[in-house]
């Protein structure tokens, strides 16, 4: 039987060198995509720390960490708009069944 929904985990680092309107926007992008596509358990901005190591040149990362429950379609979704976002330096969806 195909899966129905699931419960998945994203985690964003986004440039710590925008403005803190710029980082708020695109939090709150990422908030209405997964609204829109399934059900937003739990939103923790962990806020601007220190890289284990350089990201394009980049020692700092806003770090945004997203719980959610969505069709096992919409992850790939949710990865191809972290890609396509100027801004989003790192990402990474897992999903929490496996």
């Amino acid at each position: 039987m195909a899966k129905v929904n699931g419960k998945y985990e994203a985690m964003y680092i986004i440039d710590a060198a925008l403005a803190d309107e710029a980082i708020a926007a695109i939090v709150e992008k990422f908030k209405s995509l997964v609204e829109a596509n399934g059900t937003l358990a739990e939103v923790s901005e962990w806020g601007k720390r220190h890289l284990a190591y350089p990201i394009n040149h980049k020692n700092e990362g806003y770090y945004v960490l997203m719980t959610f429950d969505s069709a096992p379609a919409f992850p790939a979704e949710l990865t191809r708009n972290f890609n396509i976002t100027d801004g989003v330096i790192r990402s990474m969806v897992i999903d929490l069944a496996e």
